[in-house]
């Protein structure tokens, strides 16, 4: 589950971010820091450009032909749910390795956390849904329309305007998402359904992160406790869901069922999904913010490249163009949206200083 994204990864980020306290370029060569950063973020595209190729091979493998994507989503929220539990279990027997509060499940906080969980359902069904329909290559194109809800729900929402430099970004990626929908059709390879969970992806992306914020003060603003009760809550809703849509008969016929590879590859799914929110702080960590967020557009730039050459696919000029709007449009928006963050900060400290000053 990529980028994505999403999302699930930026919960466990910041879940798993407070692994470190100490400034990890503390007393530290500028060859060793550099070691360090290559290798955190070497990781951080092997996990993700891995674990977009995994969902891939498990939602849409000819050869594995299995039709059953909210189980595989299920499986996935079950492994971290037990990864958490694992974990929680160090905390308990070596309490100085790991720096969260232990966890404990309230059937009340559940309750309280459940909105957010119906949208986190949504967002990683979405996402693996529109990974199903369409191509590892046209993906980051299918899904790209985060940040362009983001503005959306931030004015009808919370009532925030933003900058027309902000909306000019904007309307790049919208541009490049069109485009790229209209390549797609030229080639032959467009599916609507793939577009249309793409776009629903999108939206529940952002509207995880606006429920995040309202549902933090359950768990006393832990993100760690938050991820457990979320992917719990996921895992108990998916089981009506997983029956509803008639999975549980695709199961009963699926006759890989008691593959060793299959169940491997499975739980290989879930550590990844899991791994990917550490693997995203620690780049966070080591770099910074804006950076992470470069890394993941060549990341994405990467993940496409390599996909059209491994599924040996021939790509026109303007379906590449669509891609580069869409990534640069996105790179865009993080640097204007950066820049505007940091000017606010500092005219808030002039404002103080000068609070002080006429107080003084």
């Amino acid at each position: 589950m990529n980028r994505t994204p999403l999302k699930r990864s930026h919960l466990l980020r910041m879940a798993l971010s407070s692994l470190e306290q100490r400034d990890p370029g503390q007393g530290e060569s500028f060859l060793v820091k550099a070691i360090k950063i290559a290798l955190v973020v070497s990781l951080y595209w092997l996990v993700s450009v891995s674990m977009v190729f995994l969902n891939k091979y498990l939602l849409g493998s000819p050869d594995l032909k299995l039709d059953a994507p909210l189980f595989v989503t299920f499986y996935q929220c079950s492994t971290t749910v037990l990864i958490c539990l694992l974990l929680n279990l160090l905390l308990t027997l070596c309490p100085w390795v790991l720096d969260v509060p232990p966890l404990r499940f309230d059937l009340k906080v559940s309750r309280e956390i459940l909105p957010l969980s119906v949208v986190f359902i949504g967002m990683i069904s979405f996402n693996n849904l529109c990974l199903k329909y369409v191509g590892v290559a046209f993906y980051n194109v299918g899904r790209s329309l985060t940040t362009v809800f983001n503005v959306l729900l931030s004015y009808f929402v919370l009532k925030q305007t933003t900058s027309w430099k902000a909306i000019l970004c904007c309307g790049v990626i919208l541009g490049g998402f069109l485009l790229g929908i209209d390549q797609e059709g030229v080639e032959g390879s467009l599916s609507w359904t793939g577009v249309i969970f793409g776009v629903l992806a999108s939206l529940c992306v952002s509207l995880n992160a606006i429920y995040t914020k309202k549902v933090l003060p359950a768990v006393d603003g832990s993100i760690w406790r938050l991820t457990f009760y979320n992917n719990v809550n996921a895992c108990v809703l998916f089981i009506p869901l997983i029956a509803i849509f008639g999975e549980l008969k695709v199961l009963y016929y699926f006759d890989k069922l008691n593959s060793v590879h299959f169940w491997g590859m499975m739980t290989l799914g879930g550590v990844l999904g899991f791994a990917i929110g550490y693997v995203t702080g620690f780049q966070i960590k080591f770099t910074s913010p804006l950076t992470h967020n470069i890394s993941g557009t060549a990341k994405a730039c990467a993940q496409t490249v390599l996909a059209v050459s491994y599924y040996n696919e021939v790509k026109t000029a303007l379906w590449w163009t669509s891609n580069m709007m869409v990534l640069g449009g996105s790179s865009a928006y993080t640097w204007v949206k950066g820049i505007e963050m940091k000017k606010a900060q500092e005219e808030s400290q002039t404002r103080d200083h000068e609070k002080t000053e006429a107080g003084v």
